[in-house]
């Protein structure tokens, strides 16, 4: 059989690609093409510069890396115990404390996708990928490149590429997803654990007696719904530990004019103002929880997280959904409603081989213990716990 030969060139928006392609390579459940096309219209250009790799074979196309460059500040990642180190060498080698990166994947997504034809090679396509990144971040002065945020489902292909390539491997903070393995709400509560069941099941009890929200599922939302949507989101993400984009209210407007976007919201009865909502994106059989906002006013007694959550799975089942995706962080809250964690892995490299070298010294310290403090507490009831490592 003759070598395949696979070439990639760029193109700044996800108009210079057929929608045909866009919807052969991004099936649900993933993030398709309208979500490139919210991302660019969303104004976000303070933060990211996107990009697309067209895949192509002997000129045909075949896939598509969505891509988007961003400064990156590496305290993100590492372990506290480095950060000094770091800020030390940062002053010697500004471009490792915070680096330009070129990153192949989503900046907003839950897992990096690149869309390959069926037929198409996924090792030889991948490595024509990684030698154009590396030679469209040369050209555009980012010194790395990185493949973001990918599941386990492609291990084994990046793996390959690490060792052509000269990757580093980095754990990420992990994914969580609960599965509805039934159509009846009894059907997820008999796979939690007997103490999860217990306090779940107390925890809106409490809420109950203090708290009858009316619930709305809402697709297209009007101005004002929109307007306490996003102050709902303000608040929320004023207190995360950890984010990774900035998100503005034309985020929120344009992604309210997709089909698969609904929004969840919790009223408050007398004066149906909103106390909750979490964005939601139905594609397949697929819930893909999004963002929320909480109203931190409120009484604790309401337990609003676990109410939101309650009412958005009563959403999902009546959606025929097999599954709840809900993102990385904010892990304590979610292990309590039954999520599972799975591993997210970044394979990068830097174009100068010295800082490609402290790199690879400091990744081997970096994993779900040291990102993030309910993922330490995690591990430490559940030593056995697969962590991509």
């Amino acid at each position: 059989m003759p070598e395949q030969t696979y070439s990639v060139r760029f193109v700044g928006t996800e108009k210079a690609i057929p929608a045909g392609l866009w919807a052969a390579c991004f099936p649900p459940p993933v993030e398709g093409h309208w979500w490139y096309r919210v991302l660019e219209a969303s104004g976000l250009e303070h933060q990211f510069q996107f990009l697309y790799g067209l895949i192509e074979h002997d000129g045909r196309p075949v896939g598509i890396a969505p891509m988007f460059t961003m400064r990156l500040e590496v305290e993100f990642l590492v372990p506290d115990a480095l950060i000094p180190f770091l800020a030390l060498i940062g002053k010697l080698l500004p471009s490792l404390s915070a680096p330009t990166g070129l990153f192949i994947g989503s900046p907003c997504s839950d897992e990096g996708t690149v869309g390959l034809l069926p037929d198409v090679e996924r090792r030889d396509a991948f490595l024509a990928l990684q030698k154009a990144a590396e030679a469209e971040a040369a050209r555009r002065g980012a010194g790395l490149v990185a493949w973001k945020d990918f599941p386990a489902s492609e291990e084994t292909d990046l793996a390959w590429l690490a060792q052509r390539a000269g990757l580093f491997r980095l754990a990420d903070f992990p994914g969580t997803v609960v599965a509805l393995p039934g159509p009846r709400k009894e059907d997820y509560l008999a796979q939690l654990s007997t103490s999860r069941r217990h306090n779940l099941k107390r925890k809106l009890k409490r809420s109950a007696q203090a708290f009858q929200p009316l619930i709305e599922a809402v697709q297209s939302p009007d101005a004002a719904t929109l307007d306490e949507i996003y102050g709902l989101f303000e608040q929320t993400r004023a207190r995360a530990k950890t984010t990774f984009e900035d998100l503005g209210r034309s985020f929120f407007e344009n992604v309210a004019r997709e089909r698969v976007s609904h929004f969840i919201i919790l009223r408050e009865p007398e004066t149906r103002r909103a106390a909750a909502f979490m964005l939601c994106f139905l594609v397949g059989d697929h819930v893909i929880n999004k963002y929320i906002g909480l109203d931190y006013s409120r009484p604790k007694d309401w337990f609003l997280y676990f109410r939101l959550f309650d009412a958005a799975l009563d959403w999902a089942l009546a959606q025929g959904a097999t599954a709840i995706q809900s993102g990385q962080t904010g892990y304590s809250g979610k292990l309590e409603q039954g999520h599972s964690l799975y591993p997210l892995t970044v394979y990068a490299k830097h174009r100068n081989a010295a800082l490609h070298g402290v790199c690879r010294m400091i990744v081997p310290r970096i994993g779900w213990a040291t990102l993030d403090d309910d993922l330490a507490t995690y591990l430490k009831a559940h030593p056995d716990a697969d962590t991509g490592r």
